[in-house]
């Protein structure tokens, strides 16, 4: 099944990154695990999603890239 979405594209693809924040809350919940912590089932739940929209980030602003080319 394919789904098409159009999107208005900013002039700053930066956008299509996580917020500083996000991104420091996720690594450090990586980090965490790394080091051989135990995440609990909110945690890794936590981590899931932030990774999964992470890499939705990152192939809307690599498309994005490659429209503009």
């Amino acid at each position: 099944m394919f789904l098409t979405i159009d999107v208005d594209l900013p002039a700053d693809l930066a956008r299509f990154r996580l917020p500083s924040a996000v991104a420091s809350r996720l690594q450090s919940l990586l980090d965490r695990k790394d080091a051989g912590s135990t995440l609990t089932a909110d945690e890794r739940a936590e981590a899931e999603g932030l990774a999964d929209l992470a890499d939705l980030l990152t192939l809307l602003r690599l498309r994005a890239e490659r429209a503009k080319s």
